[in-house]
C-alpha cells in the first residue's frame, strides 16, 4: 500500500515530534545516575506511561491480536488483566525495598542478598534474553506490520527501526527514553480506540459483536488448550508476569528512577488501571478481524494490520502507522537503555572497572547500546521460525523466568537461604524447563512453567535444609530517598483487584 500524502506528513511530523522531544529532554545526562535512572527524579505520570509504552508494542498489536484471532481468542487477555494485579503487588510490596537499597537494577538486588555470583549469573541471563528475545521479536513484529501494511521489504524495516531508536537511546539514556514513551504511548493507546471503534461500526455494533463471536470472548478455556488451559490461571501465567514486572530490569528500571515512594507506587497504580483496558482496544480488533477477513488471512500476526488497511482513511492511516512506528520504539529503546544498564554496572563496573567516573560508564553504556543494537537486527529474523510472534516471546522466556522468580521469592522470604540456593535456582530453571519443552512438547509452556518453578522451588529448599545461614538475613537502607507510601496506593491497588475479578467473572 502506498502512502498518500497525508499519510507520510502524519508520519514524519510525528517522528520527528518523538526524536526531537527525546534528545532535548535527554540533553546533559553526564553522570551514570542521570543516564541510566533519569537522575531518580521520575515523577508518577511519567513512570506510568513509560511503564504502558515500553510494555504495548507491535508484539501486542501484531501477536496478541494475531492470538484474538486464532485460537486463544480473548483468553490471551489473562497476560493483561493477570499483568495488572502483578503490578499492585509490585507497588505495594517490592518496590518499597527496591528503593530502600538504592539500586541500579535487578541484578545488584541479587548481590545484596545472594552475593557477587548470582548478580553476574542473573545479568547473562538478562542480556542473553533481551537481545535473543525481546528485542529480537519487536524488531520482527515491527518490520513485520511495516511491510503488510506499506510493503517496505522486512530487512530494511528492522534496520530502520533499529538504528533510528538506538541513535536518541545513545544520546539520552532513560530521561529521552521516558519522554518518547510519553508522547509514543498516548498516541497509541488514542490510535488503538480509533480502530476499536471503528471496527464496532463494521460489525454492526457492541451488540452485534458480542453475539457472533461469543465462543471467542472466553478466558476459561479447557485443561488441554495448546496455550492457555484454564490450569496456566492457577499458577503458570503468574510466572511470567511476577518476572515480567517484578523482577525484569526492562520494567523496573522506569520505577527505579522515581523521586519518591510515592511517586513510584502512583505510577505504577496508573500503569495497572490501564493494563485492564488494553484488551479491549488490541484483542477485540483481532477478534473483529477474524470474523470480516478470516476467510482472506491466513497469518494471524497479519490480522491487525489487514484491519488498518481495511478500515482507516487517508491520513488517519499515517497517523496510526506513526503511532505503531513508535510504539516499536518505544519498547526497543527501553530494552537497549536497561540492557545497557545491566551491561555497564553489573558486568563492566563490577568484574572490570570498579573506579571510573561517571563519565566513562556513561561512555560505556552509549558504546553497549550501540553494539546491542547491532547485534538485535542481526538476530530479528529468528521469530519467523515460530507459530505466531506473541507465543514466540512468551514461551523463550520462560528458560529464564521461573528460576527467577524462584530466587527472588527465597529472597524475600527465606531469611536463612543461602547463596547457594540461588546459584542452584538460576542454574536448574534452565535445564528443567527445556526438558519439559522437549518431553511434553504438546502441553502448554504455561503450564511448563509452573511445574519449573516447583521444582526449583524445592531444590533451593532442599539446599537452604541442608547448608542454612547461621544468622537471617537483614536488608539494610542504603539510600536516603523519600519512602513515605502513596496514601492511595492501597485503595487504588485493591480497585484494581476487584476489577480484574469482575472481568473475569463477565469473560468466564
Amino acid at each position: 500500500m502506498a502512502l498518500v500524502s497525508w499519510d507520510a506528513a502524519a508520519f514524519g511530523a510525528f517522528i520527528a515530534l518523538v526524536v526531537g522531544v527525546s534528545l532535548y529532554q535527554g540533553r546533559k545526562e553526564d553522570t551514570s545516575e542521570d543516564y541510566f535512572l533519569a537522575g531518580r527524579n521520575l515523577t508518577w505520570w511519567l513512570i506510568g506511561f513509560s511503564l504502558i509504552a515500553s510494555n504495548i508494542s507491535t508484539e501486542h498489536f501484531v501477536g496478541m491480536a494475531g492470538s484474538g484471532f486464532g485460537v486463544s481468542g480473548l483468553a490471551v487477555a489473562s497476560y493483561e488483566w493477570i499483568a495488572a494485579a502483578s503490578l499492585v503487588f509490585v507497588g505495594l510490596w517490592l518496590l518499597p525495598r527496591y528503593l530502600e537499597l538504592g539500586i541500579y537494577t535487578m541484578p545488584e538486588f541479587l548481590e545484596h542478598r545472594f552475593g557477587v555470583a548470582a548478580r553476574t549469573l542473573m545479568a547473562v541471563y538478562m542480556l542473553l534474553a533481551y537481545v535473543g528475545v525481546a528485542m529480537a521479536a519487536v524488531l520482527y513484529s515491527g518490520a513485520l506490520g511495516l511491510a503488510t501494511i506499506f510493503g517496505l521489504d522486512l530487512v530494511l524495516g528492522i534496520w530502520l527501526i533499529g538504528l533510528l531508536a538506538g541513535a536518541y537511546t545513545i544520546y539520552g539514556g532513560l530521561k529521552a527514553v521516558v519522554w518518547s514513551d510519553l508522547i509514543q504511548g498516548a498516541a497509541l493507546l488514542v490510535g488503538g480506540t480509533v480502530v476499536m471503534v471503528l471496527g464496532f461500526e463494521r460489525v454492526g455494533g457492541v451488540r452485534a459483536f458480542l453475539d457472533t463471536n461469543a465462543d471467542k470472548l472466553h478466558t476459561i478455556l479447557p485443561a488441554d488448550h495448546p496455550e492457555i488451559p484454564w490450569t496456566a490461571l492457577l499458577l503458570g501465567i503468574w510466572i511470567p508476569n511476577m518476572f515480567y514486572w517484578g523482577c525484569n530490569q526492562f520494567i523496573t528500571q522506569r520505577t527505579l528512577g522515581a523521586r519518591s515512594l510515592r511517586a513510584g507506587q502512583r505510577g505504577i497504580m496508573f500503569a495497572a488501571a490501564i493494563k485492564l483496558l488494553i484488551p479491549f482496544i488490541i484483542i477485540f480488533p483481532g477478534i473483529m478481524a477474524f470474523q470480516l477477513f478470516g476467510d482472506r488471512i491466513s497469518d494471524g500476526d497479519q490480522a491487525y494490520a489487514v484491519l488498518i488497511q481495511e478500515l482507516l482513511p487517508p491520513g488517519l492511516r499515517g497517523i496510526l502507522f506513526a503511532a505503531l512506528f513508535g510504539a516499536v520504539m518505544s519498547s526497543l529503546d527501553s530494552m537497549l537503555n536497561s540492557a545497557s544498564t545491566i551491561f555497564t554496572m553489573d558486568l563492566y563496573k563490577r568484574r572490570f572497572r570498579a573506579d571510573a567516573s561517571g563519565e566513562h560508564y556513561v561512555r560505556v553504556g552509549r558504546i553497549a547500546t550501540g553494539a546491542l543494537v547491532i547485534v538485535a537486527c542481526l538476530l530479528a529474523p529468528l521469530p519467523a521460525s515460530f507459530e505466531g510472534v506473541f507465543n514466540y516471546i512468551q514461551m523463550i522466556w520462560g528458560f529464564v523466568s521461573p528460576g527467577v522468580v524462584a530466587v527472588f521469592c527465597f529472597a524475600f522470604l527465606v531469611p536463612k537461604a543461602p547463596h547457594a540456593a540461588a546459584l542452584v535456582g538460576l542454574a536448574l530453571g534452565v535445564p528443567v524447563y527445556g526438558g519439559l519443552l522437549w518431553a511434553l512438547p504438546d502441553v502448554a509452556f504455561l503450564n511448563h512453567m509452573a511445574v519449573t518453578f516447583l521444582v526449583v522451588i524445592a531444590a533451593m529448599t532442599v539446599v537452604t535444609f541442608m547448608r542454612p545461614r547461621e544468622t537471617p538475613f537483614r536488608f539494610e537502607r542504603k539510600s536516603d530517598i523519600d519512602l513515605t507510601p502513596d496514601p492511595w496506593a492501597r485503595p487504588l491497588g485493591m480497585g484494581v483487584l476487584l476489577a480484574t475479578v469482575a472481568l473475569y467473572v463477565v469473560f468466564r
